[in-house]
């Protein structure tokens, strides 16, 4: 048994995708601090208890996941994270990290939902690959 397990925070409201991100993640060899709540999960953001972040978007407050990653940024700017959300679906409104000219969204990635984890798996290489670099 190895310690250097990468642990992720996954912040999701709805328990079968939390399940399934959470079963997919362990697989992949990461250690996962899970929350369903933006409420839960406020507590558990200190330095060093986790290595990135996989949060839903609309919780208890249909900005909960920007809350979080507000609080997350706040505390360590260059701590990865990606918000999870099915908003686009829901509301026809997108998010585009690539065209939000104030920066408002601190996130560092936003998938839509129906969520593959092979890509969640490709973010998080990529965003723990460029966070590496700076370190």
């Amino acid at each position: 048994m190895t310690d250097a397990k990468i642990k992720i925070l996954v912040v999701e409201d709805d328990p079968d995708m939390m399940e399934q991100m959470k079963i997919y993640l362990e697989s992949e060899n990461y250690e996962v601090l899970s929350a369903s709540t933006q409420k839960e999960a406020e507590p558990l953001i200190k330095p060093g208890a986790f290595q990135a972040a996989v949060l839903d978007l609309m919780m208890e407050n249909p900005d909960s996941g920007f809350v979080l990653s507000h609080k997350i940024k706040k505390m360590d700017p260059k701590l990865p994270v990606i918000i999870v959300t099915s908003v686009t679906k829901e509301t026809g409104f997108n998010f585009d990290k690539a065209h939000d000219p104030k920066a408002w969204i601190k996130a560092d990635a936003i998938i839509h939902k129906e969520l593959r984890f092979e890509q969640l798996k490709a973010e998080l290489k990529r965003l723990m690959g460029e966070g590496s670099s700076h370190a």
